[in-house]
């Protein structure tokens, strides 16, 4: 419990990683309103070196509860808010488990923004799970009197990435994303392919995922051998970094390519009918979509040329 007298406001957002990304406006947002406030971010501890990163925060909370039959987890999240003295609360990841988060305080209810029942700040547009990420938290953040939201700055996020050893012009390969929903994949041996042609136009083509994507990336090394095979070796900041560096990043919608897109790299972004970019799609300066009903019908040429066409920019 902290001792202090100044204003004491708590930011919630959980995940996922993209969404993560497209929160760093409101955020700075946030401490921008709340200049002298001691700000707590209660997220998840995947996410607490990031947002510790981001400056935006004077501490990081990551207890909380993994399922609600958790009983332990959420006694400690209860404790937690109870003993902080929060007067504000910045729900940006506007869920039913979040949500359910204001019920947690006992007597007094700290002003509320986000869409709980009963919440003092209701995000109340019924259009709002039609809006793209980035306008539907600055109008739940507008509502809440903060008029001024940014866009993602990630100055901040990078990393030293010589230990790569990447010698030359280089593209990053992101072929990962949800187990759970293989149709936003473009396929494996689509990758292949375009790891090779890259290879001809003098790129090397270097693949980045997470150790759930090993059977994906070692599957693409097998067959481009002289891809650089990155699979669970880079941190948040790393992807940065290497993305900062990189001539342009290719792919599906997935959370590193939004890292790609915020830090500037040319990116292109492959999406199919499972997916809409219109309400989560990646944003930054040079991005290009490319969109089929079904990824199967995507071609690696077409993928190329929307990176010559978004490097043309």
């Amino acid at each position: 419990m902290s001792c202090d007298n100044r204003e004491h406001v708590l930011v919630i957002k959980l995940g996922a990683l993209g969404d993560f990304v497209q929160a760093l406006g409101p955020f700075q947002a946030i401490r921008q309103h709340h200049r002298s406030a001691h700000i707590t971010l209660l997220t998840t501890s995947r996410f607490s070196g990031v947002g510790a990163g981001s400056g935006f925060f004077d501490e990081i909370f990551t207890n909380v509860p993994s399922a609600w039959w958790h009983f332990g987890e959420r006694l400690r999240l209860s404790g937690f808010l109870n003993s902080s003295r929060f007067t504000r609360v910045y729900d940006l990841q506007t869920s039913r488990r979040s949500s359910a988060f204001l019920r947690m305080f006992q007597g007094f209810k700290p002003e509320w923004s986000g869409i709980a029942k009963g919440c003092s700040h209701h995000h109340n547009n019924p259009s709002r799970d039609l809006m793209h990420t980035i306008e539907r938290q600055k109008e739940q953040l507008h509502i809440a009197g903060i008029l001024n939201v940014p866009a993602p700055n990630l100055e901040w996020l990078d990393a030293d990435v010589d230990h790569f050893s990447l010698n030359g012009d280089f593209v990053l390969i992101v072929p990962g994303g949800s187990a759970r929903r293989l149709k936003k994949r473009w396929p494996v041996h689509k990758y292949i392919d375009l790891a090779n042609n890259l290879l001809l136009c003098g790129l090397l083509p270097v693949l980045l995922g997470g150790e759930d994507e090993k059977d994906v990336l070692d599957s693409i090394h097998l067959g481009c051998s002289r891809a650089r095979n990155l699979c669970a070796k880079t941190n948040l900041f790393e992807v940065a970094g290497l993305a900062r560096r990189a001539v342009g990043a290719i792919g599906n919608d997935t959370g590193p390519m939004h890292i790609t897109a915020a830090v500037g790299c040319p990116s292109v972004v492959l999406y199919s009918a499972d997916s809409n970019p219109g309400l989560c799609g990646q944003r930054g300066e040079a991005v290009k979509i490319i969109r089929r009903t079904s990824l199967v019908d995507l071609d690696s040429k077409d993928v190329i040329c929307g990176l010559k066409d978004v490097k043309g920019r």
